[in-house]
């Protein structure tokens, strides 16, 4: 009975744990990847491919068990899973969002300016007349509270987001002036180093 609980249960619940870990820690690394973090991308490899060699290593040990394969293929799908849901509650990074709008935007950008969002406003031609194009940087946080002024606003405003790499000098929303000193420093220390 203990070799039962020991070889169907407790060791696919072991790989299925590793899996996890592992594939949602190799999906946060590939966000930083992309988010150019030089540093710690190459530390969440390293702690990834251990997991993994622990996984694959009790998946060699055990190649007679069936639940060893599912157990595997699994942690691999909640892996996927759970590192995407990690990576969207971190909100890491900053986005530029362009808002077009036909109607009169001076509520909108006024709120937006009050609320402390830097942005640039570019009179435009659309399909059907005259439009406003706002384009903002913000922090990837701060994305549900910049929707929502939007639609108050305006419900049928068209807008995009995407994700930026770099921005030189963004203006975003500091709540206290040690925020304020903390984001200069380290604003001039990335300077440095670029």
């Amino acid at each position: 009975m203990d070799t039962f609980w020991y070889s169907w249960v407790l060791i696919p619940l072991l790989i299925f744990t590793a899996r996890v870990m592992d594939v949602s820690i190799g999906t946060l690394r590939i966000v930083y990847i992309a988010r150019g973090k030089r540093m710690l991308a190459p530390l969440l490899g390293f702690f990834e491919v251990l997991i993994w060699l622990v996984a694959i290593s009790q998946i060699f040990k055990h190649l007679d068990n069936i639940a060893c394969y599912f157990a595997w293929a699994a942690g691999f799908a909640m892996g996927n899973y759970v590192g995407m849901v990690i990576e969207k509650k971190l909100a890491l990074g900053i986005q530029v969002i362009r808002i077009i709008t036909r109607f009169n935007a001076d509520d909108l950008i006024k709120d937006l300016k009050s609320s402390g969002y830097g942005l640039t406003l570019i009179d435009g031609e659309g399909a059907s007349g005259p439009v406003k194009i706002i384009f903002m940087l913000i922090k990837r946080k701060d994305l549900p509270k910049v929707k929502a002024v939007i639609l108050k606003y305006n419900p049928k405003a068209f807008y995009t987001v995407e994700d930026v790499q770099f921005a030189s000098d963004p203006v975003y929303p500091l709540r206290s002036e040690v925020n304020k000193r903390f984001y200069h420093y380290l604003f001039k220390m990335d300077r440095k180093s670029k």
